[in-house]
């Protein structure tokens, strides 16, 4: 604990007085988006079994959240960069409260389309979120400490990561995992329609809730009074809108390892519950406990552990270390069996907790003005947590649902964000 301390005691004092309540209050929206993505593990099987899904269509799950951010990250930025910091925040919480009541009438017709097109909503919204927060944090202080600031903030992150597995699978998921023949013997009786729609319906409750949280937390920020901060070197480097800011290496390589490790992140958590399936026969409920209490535990515990580390070891230096730590893991997972394998995926959130900021800070260094672009590039560069699902997905099916062998693909995603953390992250002058 006085590890913790020490870090939330040098990480506000790098922000000053002025700027010190805004900083908490947006370190809150870190904690909110972090249920949208760490439901996506429960939801994924959930609704494979609601809706009759293969690991394929069930990947559509993510695809959406990340096709969303995709879509929405440069009107974000855009909008952000018109309107200031403040008004984006809004608007993203309003769609991210609309996103989750639309889950009720979805839960209620049992459409697949329907919880995909809710998704998307939510997802916008988180994409204001995101494409506001992560730079807004960053510019609250002292440009040389941006990474352990982000990575702090980050922190709440990796709370909500702990907290959304594990009230999911207490309230989503039934427990109830029926086999083939059963599926048959339920349908032969008139009983399948029924079963498959009061699965369905353990949503509506968690998101009805989770709507009025964001609800309540908008009506916060409009009430309170952020300042607008100006970028360092903004006359420097001017104030256009646009993607030339590619024209620097260190941001187009960011961009790059950024849609890798958004990959391998999604990847290795939304199939952990059928990969514990495959691997150890493990049952979905302790399988979403065990993600919850230990491997998104690890992660918060990760991104404090990290914040505190990068006050002794450069971040670039520490993201390559992590990255080749969660190469090795992944090559366990693949290689064994049981325990073993369980253990190694569970491992590799503690690793990966410091990797999204610590990209974005390096990514967005010295821009001034040009900073909202390359935000915006950097969030809809996670449309790679659309991507690796899907690849996933398609192996397990052709493999005949072997989802050990489809982690070969974050494995080799984070082989990416070792050459980013070794190399892609200088500076380059021109």
């Amino acid at each position: 604990m006085s590890e913790v301390y020490s870090n939330v005691q040098s990480v506000t004092q790098a922000a000053t007085k002025k700027y010190l309540f805004p900083f908490i209050l947006v370190c809150s929206l870190f904690f909110l988006w972090a249920f949208l993505h760490n439901l996506n593990p429960i939801l994924i099987p959930h609704l494979k079994k609601a809706c009759q899904l293969t690991d394929t269509q069930s990947a559509f799950i993510d695809s959406s959240v990340y096709l969303g951010y995709f879509l929405i990250a440069m009107p974000a930025g855009f909008y952000m960069h018109k309107f200031g910091y403040k008004n984006g925040i809004l608007l993203g919480l309003a769609l991210f409260a609309a996103g989750y009541l639309l889950f009720i009438p979805a839960a209620s017709t049992r459409n697949y389309m329907f919880f995909l097109a809710a998704l998307f909503v939510i997802a916008s919204g988180a994409t204001f979120l995101e494409t506001v927060a992560n730079p807004y944090v960053s510019i609250l202080g002292d440009k040389k400490t941006s990474e352990q600031r982000l990575n702090f903030a980050q922190s709440f992150n990796g709370l909500g990561a702990v907290i959304a597995p594990i009230l999911g699978g207490q309230f989503i998921l039934s427990g109830i995992e029926h086999t083939k023949e059963e599926f048959q013997k339920l349908s032969a009786t008139g009983q399948l329609d029924s079963y498959l729609q009061s699965e369905a319906n353990t949503v509506k409750i968690p998101a009805l809730i989770m709507a009025l949280v964001v609800i309540g937390v908008a009506l916060l920020f409009f009430f309170t009074r952020l300042p607008e901060v100006k970028e360092p070197d903004a006359e420097a480097h001017g104030t256009e809108f646009s993607p030339k800011v590619l024209r620097h290496s260190h941001v187009k390589w960011a961009v790059i390892a950024q849609f890798f490790y958004v990959g391998a992140q999604v990847g290795v958590g939304s199939f952990f519950i059928r990969f514990s399936r495959f691997v150890m026969d493990m049952p979905e409920k302790q399988a979403a406990y065990w993600w919850g209490y230990i491997a998104m535990a690890g992660f918060m515990v990760g991104r404090f552990t990290g914040t505190f580390l990068m006050r002794y070891i450069k971040p670039a230096k520490l993201l390559s270390l992590y990255a080749v730590i969660n190469i090795l893991l992944l090559t366990l997972a693949l290689a064994s069996k049981g325990y073993v394998a369980v253990y190694a995926v569970m491992a590799v959130p503690f690793f990966m907790s410091i990797m999204f900021p610590t990209i974005f800070a390096l990514g967005i260094k010295e821009l001034g003005e040009e900073t909202k672009m390359a935000s915006s590039l950097l969030v809809m560069s996670i449309i790679g947590g659309a991507f690796a699902p899907l690849l996933m997905g398609y192996i397990s099916d052709k493999t005949g649902g072997n989802m050990q062998i489809a982690y070969i693909v974050p494995l080799l995603c984070f082989v990416v964000v070792l050459y980013y953390g070794w190399n892609g992250y200088k500076i380059k002058t021109h």
